[in-house]
């Protein structure tokens, strides 16, 4: 059965986005060439530019892919939650998890597109939208749950949003240098505790700190 031009271009884009994901988490962003992206996707450099508009916009694209498979997959959980701890530890490991099971690739690529969106007028735009985008949903979807659950949290949803992207990427920074130093834990408690979800009392400390990551 010969394939629509639809269908062909979706495949194309597939590809492109595969084979980024596999470039860039294992050599970085900027170590990596358009032409190596195509070469390795067995497409065009053109196809690449038709589809994306060139590195930064199917970085952007891979991100997206990565970022909505997880948040579909935490939505659809955390409605079925009376406290949704599990709910953060989730978060926590989708973007904490080793390289190969792509979690701690998106932290680093999300870090390079950062200081690449803050360094280029043009770009940052599109960054800021992506990052309003993201606290947009994390902030909706723990208001759906609060009004679910009938929980009342302390924050409007944007600004909700905001803590938790703001904690998660925190934290998952140190964690990526020093994992001893931020377990999951300890991440975990603190978003339930600035969500008024949880007394801020000690977090149970179920694995040992080093001394010299102690401050």
């Amino acid at each position: 059965m010969r394939r629509t031009q639809e269908q062909r271009k979706t495949e194309t884009r597939a590809r492109l986005i595969d084979a980024a994901a596999e470039l860039f988490a294992r050599k970085g962003f900027h170590a990596v060439s358009a032409e190596a992206v195509a070469d390795a996707a067995d497409r065009t450099t053109g196809a690449l530019y038709s589809h994306f508009d060139g590195k930064e916009g199917l970085l952007l694209a891979l991100l997206e892919v990565w970022k909505q498979r997880t948040v579909e997959k935490l939505t659809a959980e955390i409605h079925q939650l009376p406290d949704p701890a599990p709910h953060f530890a989730a978060m926590w490991e989708a973007i904490t998890a080793p390289a190969e099971d792509r979690g701690e690739a998106w932290l680093l690529l999300e870090i390079e597109l950062w200081q690449h969106g803050a360094r280029d007028p043009v770009f940052g735009p599109l960054i800021t939208r992506r990052f309003a985008e993201i606290r947009g949903q994390l902030g909706e979807g723990l208001a759906d749950w609060a009004e679910a659950t009938g929980t009342e949290l302390p924050y409007e949803p944007e600004e909700t949003g905001a803590l938790v992207l703001g904690l998660l990427l925190g934290c998952a920074l140190q964690h990526r240098l020093a994992p001893e130093s931020v377990p999951e834990e300890l991440f975990v408690h603190a978003l339930s505790a600035t969500l008024g979800l949880r007394k801020p009392a000690a977090y149970p400390r179920t694995k040992t700190t080093p001394k010299e990551a102690r401050p």
